[in-house]
């Protein structure tokens, strides 16, 4: 009896240490999201807060601007098309030249908002 139990604790802890593994790898594997959506948030309150809302504790910005929560929630955007939308000019909205990595960051601070 003592020899089955011995196997069953070694399943377990193989089990164990199995999901502690996958844990790591998925909190490893979303670090450099992360990274990027607190690059974006500061991105976001630099060059665009003084025409969107970029954040829930922000209250002032134009009436005439969709904020960055609203346009989160649209169903038709997706991050291809956004980025697509902050590499071209776009009157009134002026021409920041941001870089690949700075848009990037700035959807990933988009998509923490949905």
């Amino acid at each position: 009896m003592q020899v089955h139990d011995e196997g069953r604790k070694a399943r377990m802890m193989q089990a164990l240490y199995g999901t502690l593994a996958a844990s790591a790898l998925l909190v490893t594997a979303s670090m450099p999201a992360m990274a990027d959506a607190l690059q974006g948030e500061v991105i976001a309150e630099r060059w665009c807060a003084s025409c969107h809302l970029v954040g829930p504790g922000q209250d002032v910005a134009s009436d005439q601007m969709a904020s960055f929560m609203q346009i989160a929630q649209r169903d038709d955007l997706t991050a291809e098309n956004l980025g697509a939308f902050l590499r071209s000019p776009h009157p009134p909205m002026p021409d920041l030249q941001l870089t690949h990595n700075e848009i990037r960051a700035l959807i990933a601070y988009i998509e923490t908002l949905e």
